[in-house]
């Protein structure tokens, strides 16, 4: 599945086969476990996102609340989107790390780390990267990339 038209994160994850499922639900946990408060989990663009809600910042570019993680099952592997690691040299350089003393071979775009299964990941250092990001935080980084851009 590349794209879910599920209308609930409930509905998303009963359309994927069990062992899919699993990957997924693992990875949601230690999101929803480590995510500070503020930010809501819903469905948007076909995957389960984590998002700065419009009633809490309205103002951006495309009018759709700022997309702070996502997570997807795609066709031939997983994807989870960090955009808290995005424009952040630091903390881009933190997760590289991570997987390399976890003996992970870390598969990223510029915010899209790429995986076929729980065992891929550093979850250790997703949680702290999802745990130091609160949305104030959050939309200081993205009101000031507006600014650059």
């Amino acid at each position: 599945m590349a794209h879910s038209e599920a209308a609930t994160v409930e509905e998303y994850l009963d359309e994927l086969p069990e062992q899919r499922r699993a990957v997924v639900s693992g990875v949601r946990d230690v999101i929803r476990r480590n995510l500070p408060e503020g930010y809501v989990e819903s469905m948007s663009w076909g995957m389960i996102a984590y998002e700065v809600p419009l009633s809490r910042y309205p103002d951006t570019y495309n009018k759709k609340p700022l997309a702070f993680a996502a997570l997807a099952a795609q066709k031939n592997y997983f994807s989870l989107y960090l955009s808290c690691v995005y424009g952040c040299p630091e903390r881009e350089q933190k997760l590289r790390s991570a997987f390399e003393a976890a003996g992970k071979k870390l598969d990223m775009g510029k915010a899209c780390v790429r995986f076929r299964s729980l065992d891929d990941l550093a979850l250790d250092a997703i949680a702290g990267l999802i745990a130091q990001t609160p949305v104030d935080e959050f939309i200081a980084r993205y009101e000031a990339s507006r600014k650059n851009g």
